[in-house]
């Protein structure tokens, strides 16, 4: 469970709520059905229009990653080219293809298939960078989709405030002054509607989409590394501490710093399996 995620919506969520209690007279009134459908619903059909369907269908599973923290073993990868390592200086390449069957990762198993099938390094790295750019731009777009949502929902938010003004503008002069005051909430909240739902909901989703994919690119790039290692034949002590270093420097970037040792043993990086 992704417990940063959890804790910054319902932090935001207890702020609005604690801030319209303490401050208006009838919180009742910030409830208000039209202008929630109005934001909501404009903002679905504009992503509707704005994206085809197949890149829509994958929002469910997306949103499922976002409260699901996965853990990802650095450790195991390296164990893993270094074992190769080990065993291509041994000439035993019987081991590497039993070796390969046990990998999870499949950008790590096309790797070291490559190196085992004696793939010239040029042509490794080619294979290898085209398969971070696919990744890096499916989950781009999977971010846009949120980006997008962000920028609409205050757009259909300001809307619904024009539809609510020119109703209540048009009975103004009227005798239900009822009506009017519910024009004008109309007017007011789907404005706060869309302004909550694109700066706590669209864009903080977007955003961790987008580290996510720093991180799951950072990985792909340590096997890289780890496999011109490999097919230049360097030893496994070599290749070990080498991304051991790799990582380390990476991980400051992403992160600010933490213990090499701690990094090592475990780095929540979200690398799914379909990360090919």
């Amino acid at each position: 469970m992704n417990i940063s995620t959890i804790i910054g919506i319902l932090i935001g969520i207890g702020l609005i709520v604690a801030s319209i209690f303490l401050s208006a007279v009838q919180p009742g009134v910030y409830v208000n059905g039209p202008g929630l459908l109005v934001v909501v619903g404009g903002t679905m059909a504009a992503t509707l229009v704005s994206f085809p369907m197949q890149e829509l269908q994958r929002v469910t599973n997306i949103i499922g990653l976002i409260f699901r923290q996965e853990e990802y073993s650095i450790r195991e990868d390296v164990s893993e080219i270094a074992n190769a390592a080990r065993l291509r200086m041994r000439g035993d390449f019987a081991r590497i293809e039993d070796q390969l069957d046990r990998i999870d990762n499949p950008f790590l198993r096309t790797a070291i298939q490559l190196v085992a099938d004696g793939t010239p390094q040029e042509e490794i790295m080619s294979m290898l960078n085209w398969r971070v750019r696919r990744l890096r731009e499916r989950e781009q777009a999977e971010a846009r989709i949120f980006h997008t949502m962000a920028t609409y929902a205050p757009a259909f938010g300001m809307f619904g405030t024009l539809v609510g003004m020119v109703n209540m503008l048009y009975d103004v002069n009227g005798p239900d002054l009822m009506s009017t005051g519910h024009n004008m909430a109309v007017a007011l909240m789907t404005t706060l509607y869309g302004l909550i739902l694109s700066n706590l909901i669209f864009k903080p989703i977007g955003i961790k989409l987008e580290r996510r994919t720093e991180g799951r690119v950072m990985v792909m790039h340590m096997i890289m590394e780890g496999t011109l290692l490999l097919a230049d034949n360097r030893s496994p002590a070599f290749i070990r501490e080498t991304l051991k270093s790799f990582v380390a420097q990476h991980e400051d970037e992403l992160r600010g710093g933490r213990e090499e040792d701690d990094m090592i043993k475990r780095m929540p990086v979200n690398m799914s399996k379909d990360g090919d």
